[in-house]
């Protein structure tokens, strides 16, 4: 008698099932996940940019008085010049007009985080709206 190797299709299908349901699972914590460390990305890269508007703030005791509209505008900025955000999922905007606060904004721009906005102001005041169950930044 001569045995054989390998697998029955029962048990070839007893694993696909089992892989399925794993991946089921899996899958949605996973973009959950990256969600989360996208708006954790964008909160860092508000506070780079606070840091930069105090830094400025320090020199000349004024904020910069301009309103940058995107990313791009305050990359091009002497004032900003340092600060390079790690990714593109979010378009960030200066605003000030007395060079005495600024307001700065972070819009969703990717799929996973379009129409979430935080917001942080130079008196420390955060916002967050549109990003549905974090609520981590305002707290």
């Amino acid at each position: 008698m001569k045995f054989k190797k390998g697998f029955t299709l029962i048990e070839l299908m007893i694993v696909v099932i089992i892989v399925g349901v794993l991946a089921a699972i899996a899958l949605p914590s996973y973009q959950n996940y990256i969600t989360k460390a996208k708006i954790k990305e964008a909160q860092s890269n508000l506070i780079a940019l606070s840091l930069s508007a105090e830094q400025a703030y320090q020199r000349t005791l004024n904020f910069p008085n301009t309103n940058f509209a995107n990313t791009s505008a305050i990359k091009a900025s002497p004032i900003f010049s340092t600060w390079n955000p790690s990714s593109e999922a979010f378009n960030f905007k200066y605003t000030s007009t007395d060079g005495i606060t600024y307001t700065l904004e972070a819009v969703g721009t990717e799929a996973r985080v379009v129409g979430c906005t935080l917001k942080l102001t130079n008196n420390g005041v955060r916002s967050l709206t549109g990003c549905g169950s974090i609520t981590d930044w305002v707290n």
